[in-house]
């Protein structure tokens, strides 16, 4: 027994001990308490400190702090210090910040005020005080506290209604049924309630409930998926519900289902840190150079200790190779600056900032669901401009999954419901609309529309409850007539409530369920009534759903209906024939079922009742059991026949999909539908062309052996200059992922992946989400790691969301469950464009030129500091005061360079919306190669050797000043810093190609603010500073004429080669006008 209860809880409804020889035992389970947020109080600063230092940069940044401050440096702690505090305050306040409201969200959801049944009474507690075992009473349009089990009901029938929308993204009402002969007084229910330790799966539960009466055995009653209420779902259409507590907390399945999203780096961060050790080496070169030429020149005669400046007794004991260390480490602080701490922040606000105006795009807009484009993840804003694969799903996502009864085949006779259209391809036109021509079908025909009515899930609309498609007058539509065709229906899927249209336009009403029994208005209206004995449920394994109805007169009727591979095998085949000629005409752009029945004899239903019961009541395997129950069930039925429904495409889909292949995207669909149907919806959407060649690897298209060779024969096509498609099916998948020799796997998976690539567009049909992922995932780690897009719409499309580099979530029909899991989510397909495009292309231009700009304004900056090196005895004399050193990055050139960041468009969003083509000057991270970078190097060494020389001729001039005076050293570095914050500032001014006030207010306004900050920090006695090496510097500076000068020409002859470029280059092609303005260095 003690095996058992290893995995099995067991629960004492409203914690009375049962009147059973079994002691009470009150088992301890957590509690109510959800918990999403990452930080407490106590840990917030070392987790948070922690996980920053984790990063090379911030980490290289604090060694060389610690630098500073224990050796004897030249310059002070402060001038590093300051930034790395400023980055890690900014990033920890951030962070800290969004912990913040996922604390506030928990306490929302924590003291939510809920009422519990307590010894006979309703008492007011807070969520998070619910105990497993509590009686909880829930009312219309609260969410649920817990996990509960359903025990009673406000509704006679002993149903309510949910939504789970916050759950998997379903909007549409799910029936759940209360626990059979439970008592209507729940104060005195005696029972406990033993189920299965918590686990994920939102659509598994397996439990049963034993009620105790005096005298009696106990009573058991099998618990499922349908008597379980989950935390975050909404009661809806049902006044008040009484459930018991099953899971609290953090065990809750909404908590189990809670991933915490894993950090996705974009690739523009890969290049910064293949730049940044560039740098690196460049630093530790300089250091290097500098280090030996200090003691090669001391080495000669005099130099190293001169009559005026005699060492030291310490100096004289120290080691020399303890010196020649502190020397090189002074000299690698000195030069530190050439690695900008502040890229980081600027490249994180640029990030967090840019994300906003996908956010307030007014394109992304949709005026039906009142939504805009939402940003979960601001890091991969850039990533978006650099897709080369684009996966998407078909379903919802291509198609609106808003389904429309197209026409119905009954015993091989063809119903059209529209009798205007007739077929032009070699059939009968119509044979005309039901009504008419009763005598076709005869029999079958009431049959096939009884067996539409019957076979679902569908509820009927109450009256009073909120109104989504329709408003319904009378109750079950008996009270007052109105017309049919207004009743609201509320179905688990859009093709459900089609079909029972369907058999509505022709004369069969279904009127809705009541304590088990089905009512359906025939045509001569009269009310039908069917005992609904069993529900075999849709599973996507079976692909089918039956139910099981007693007729009035005491017939057992079991009616099923499934997708045509999955009802063909079950029925005779003498009644397939007339009907799959049909099925498969309808397959190219429909959604077909085909429907059948069975008459079931007095024993047949016995068996499969106690069948059916017993493997629901089983704890162990229910799933397998049922299965098996299921397919004895649903045998030897006979065909009546098919329905064909359509899914429209969404709007502007085909467009949508010719501009992602003209900017050089490859589109993959992958979709669990039907390769008939998907491979309609390719041509719909224009991914296959007319001319296209298609290439089918499908299970029909092979047998065991034949896998390589067909394989092969595709290789030996695909070099002749024709587009080619591919299509390939789940099985087949399997087949090349996992074949049956482990030792061809590697071998097939990269045969697969070349003919995948040399076709223009791939189609994967009857995928389960998790090959989805598979396929994304050997995508994304093929040659050359190319950037991968997931788009879909769904629950079953989270897994490949999450797994490609950019996931987008639609805001469909098929609720949130991907929006929630997604780095992006728009409202419509038709949105990506623009988000790709557009959104991508600039956001990708724009932390390009960051980047490059970043490492070239610290090169200029330090490059000056190195030559001063050569000229002062190589004493790491800084050629720079400390206060520049310190804002240098942080104010004089930061804000110039974020506001291009946000706002530069070098090409107008008009074109190139109107030339996907533009997207492929960008491809493959062409503004980050080694190329543009070595350019921009090669520019910042050129300006830095100006700035130093240029002014060192200026100083070959003995009198600089109309009294003769000479300028200092500290005057020497103040012109060059000048001219260096002017230069870089104009050089962006130059790159910039939009203005907008913001632009000027801050390129001008840092100008400004470094000659006001260099007037007031000279021109005041600050008493905190020990020596004052910049007092009336810059005033002075600026009464000189040649100073003046010598500054213009410096700027100028800095930024003529930009100037001439830019002049002299000849535009190219269509469209260069404006392309050739747009990368600040030649192809």
């Amino acid at each position: 027994y003690f095996n058992k209860t290893m995995n099995i809880r067991t629960i004492y409804v409203g914690h009375r001990p049962c009147p059973d020889t079994e002691a009470f035992i009150p088992s301890k389970f957590c509690d109510n308490r959800i918990v999403s947020s990452k930080y407490t109080v106590w840990n917030f600063l070392p987790k948070n400190l922690f996980e920053q230092f984790r990063r090379i940069a911030n980490f290289y940044f604090l060694i060389i702090f610690l630098v500073q401050v224990i050796v004897d440096t030249p310059t002070s702690p402060v001038t590093s210090g300051l930034p790395l505090f400023f980055v890690i305050t900014v990033t920890a306040i951030k962070q800290g910040y969004e912990d913040w409201l996922r604390h506030k969200a928990d306490n929302e959801v924590n003291k939510y005020p809920v009422t519990v049944l307590e010894d006979g009474r309703s008492v007011k507690k807070e969520s998070e005080k619910i105990k497993v075992g509590d009686v909880v009473e829930v009312v219309e349009d609260e969410t649920f506290p817990c996990d509960l089990i359903l025990l009673q009901s406000s509704r006679e029938d002993g149903t309510c209604f949910v939504t789970t929308a916050s759950l998997d993204g379903e909007s549409n009402h799910k029936t759940h049924y209360t626990v059979p002969d439970t008592e209507k007084d729940l104060q005195a229910l005696p029972a406990t309630i033993e189920c299965e330790q918590p686990q994920p799966d939102l659509y598994k539960f397996v439990g049963r409930m034993h009620i105790y009466k005096p005298e009696q055995e106990p009573a058991v009653r099998s618990l499922g998926p349908e008597n379980l209420l989950l935390k975050g779902a909404t009661l809806k259409n049902t006044k008040k519900i009484y459930g018991v507590a099953v899971y609290t907390g953090m065990e809750t399945k909404m908590a189990l289902n809670y991933q915490g999203k894993s950090q996705k780096r974009s690739a523009v961060e890969k290049s910064i840190n293949a730049f940044l050790l560039v740098y690196l080496c460049i630093l530790i070169s300089k250091a290097v150079v500098c280090t030996t030429l200090k003691y090669v020149w001391q080495s000669k005669e005099g130099q190293d200790e001169p009559w005026y400046n005699q060492k030291t007794q310490k100096e004289k004991d120290t080691n020399m190779y303890l010196k020649m260390f502190t020397d090189f480490l002074s000299f690698m602080v000195l030069f530190n600056f050439i690695i900008p701490v502040s890229m980081y922040v600027t490249v994180e606000m640029q990030k967090f900032l840019g994300s906003f105006f996908i956010t307030w795009d007014k394109d992304f807009f949709d005026p039906e669901i009142q939504e805009g484009a939402l940003v979960n993840t601001s890091d991969l804003n850039e990533e978006l401009g650099q897709v080369e694969y684009v996966f998407t799903d078909k379903t919802g996502t291509l198609t609106q999954n808003n389904m429309e009864f197209i026409e119905c085949c009954i015993d091989g006779f063809q119903y059209k419901h529209r009798d205007t259209r007739s077929e032009l391809d070699g059939f009968t036109v119509t044979d005309g609309p039901v009504n008419k021509l009763q005598q076709k079908a005869g029999q079958k025909e009431e049959l096939f529309l009884r067996a539409l009515c019957l076979c679902h899930t569908v509820q009927v609309k109450e009256a009073g409850s909120e109104v989504l498609a329709d408003q319904v007058d009378g109750i079950d539509g008996l009270l007052l007539p109105q017309p049919e065709e207004e009743r609201g229906f509320i179905a688990s899927s859009p093709d459900e409530i089609a079909l029972v249209r369907g058999a509505m336009e022709y004369g069969f009403t279904f009127l809705g369920l009541e304590s088990k029994s089905m009512k359906i208005k025939n045509r001569e209206n009269n009310i039908e009534e069917y005992k609904l004995l069993h529900v075999l449920n849709f599973d996507p394994v079976r692909r089918r759903m039956s139910v099981i109805v007693q007729t009035k007169s005491g017939e057992t009727l079991l009616f099923c209906k499934g997708a045509d591979s999955s009802i063909f095998p079950r029925v005779r085949p003498e009644e397939v024939d007339r009907i799959r000629m049909h099925v498969e005409r309808n397959a190219t752009g429909y959604r077909t079922l085909c429907v059948a029945y069975k008459q079931l004899s007095a024993e047949e239903y016995a068996v499969a009742d106690t069948g059916l019961r017993e493997a629901r009541l089983a704890l162990q395997d229910r799933e397998q059991k049922l299965m098996a129950m299921y397919n004895q069930v649903e045998t030897g039925m006979s065909l009546i026949g098919a329905t064909a429904v359509e899914d429209r495409l969404q709007e502007e889909a085909a467009e949508t999909m010719e501009a992602l292949q003209g900017a050089g995207m490859k589109v993959w669909v992958l979709t669990g539908d039907k390769m008939e149907t998907a491979k309609s919806t390719c041509y719909a959407c224009r991914l296959f062309q007319r001319g296209t060649e298609l290439l089918e690897l499908t299970v029909r298209t092979l047998e065991d052996g034949r896998l390589k060779l067909s394989f092969l024969s595709c290789r030996s096509w695909s070099t002749a200059n024709q587009d080619y498609g591919f299509i390939i099916d789940g099985a087949t998948l399997s087949l090349v992922m996992n074949p049956p020799r482990e030792a061809d796997a590697s071998q097939y998976r990269s045969l697969f992946l070349q003919i995948c690539q040399n076709c223009t567009a791939v189609l994967c049909c009857r995928m389960a989400p998790l090959q989805k992922a598979q396929i994304v995932k050997m995508v994304k780690n093929s040659k050359g790691s190319p950037i991968t897009l997931s788009i879909g719409d769904g629950a079953n499309d989270v897994s490949m969301i999450l797994e490609a580099h950019v996931g987008i979530g639609i805001k469909g029909k098929e609720g949130r469950q991907a929006v929630r899991n997604s780095d992006y989510a728009i409202p419509k397909l038709k949105h990506l464009k623009k988000l790709l495009l557009a959104h991508g292309h600039l956001y990708y231009v724009r932390i390009a030129h960051l980047v490059q700009y970043f490492f070239y304004k610290n090169l200029c900056f330090i490059l000056p500091q190195f030559l001063y090196q050569f000229f002062c005895g190589y004493s790491q004399q800084p050629l720079y005061d400390a206060a520049y050193l310190t804002m240098y990055n942080i104010c004089f050139t930061s804000m110039p360079i974020l506001a291009y960041s946000l706002l530069e468009q070098h090409i107008s969003m008009e074109i190139l919306l109107d030339n996907a083509a533009l997207y492929r000057e960008i491809a493959n991270n062409a503004m980050l190669r080694w190329r543009p970078f070595l350019y921009w190097t090669v520019l910042g060494i050129f300006q830095g050797l100006l700035f130093f020389f240029g002014v060192r001729f200026l100083f070959s001039n003995p009198a600089l000043q109309d009294n003769g005076q000479v300028f200092g050293n500290w005057s020497y570095g103040t012109i060059v810093f000048t001219v260096l914050v002017f230069t870089v500032t104009l050089k962006l001014a130059l790159d910039t190609r939009h203005w907008t006030w913001i632009n000027h207010f801050v390129i001008w306004g840092s100008l400004a603010f470094y000659v006001f900050f260099s007037f007031f920090w000279g021109g005041i006695i600050w008493p905190f500073l020990k020596q004052q090496r910049l007092y009336f510097v810059f005033a002075n500076m600026l009464s000189s004429v040649s100073a003046w000068l010598v500054i213009i020409i410096l700027i100028l002859l800095s930024l003529l080669p930009e100037i001439l470029l830019v002049v002299l280059r000849k535009p190219r092609g269509p469209h260069s006008r404006q392309v050739y303005l747009f990368l600040p260095f030649p192809f």
